[in-house]
């Protein structure tokens, strides 16, 4: 596995760039909405960023507009 990543880096820079934007953006939800079991369950679990994009979009009720609109703020 450790030579896999070695010859593919751009899976791992990847993967990178898709999960850190979800990552951040639903830990930064709970912690406005002061959710402290979601804020600690997203801050532990990875997932490839589905359960932050379950959180954000089902439990934080947040539109891919809104979503958009922040990352492209905080960026």
């Amino acid at each position: 596995m450790e030579t896999f990543f070695k010859d593919n880096l751009w899976i791992l820079f990847f993967s990178l760039l898709w999960v850190l934007p979800w990552k951040g953006y639903a830990v930064w939800i709970a912690a406005q909405n002061r959710s402290r079991l979601w804020f600690i369950v997203l801050l532990i679990l990875n997932t490839f960023a589905i359960l932050d994009i379950i959180f954000i979009f089902y439990v934080a009720k947040k539109t891919p507009k809104e979503v958009w609109k922040a990352l492209k703020t905080k960026l």
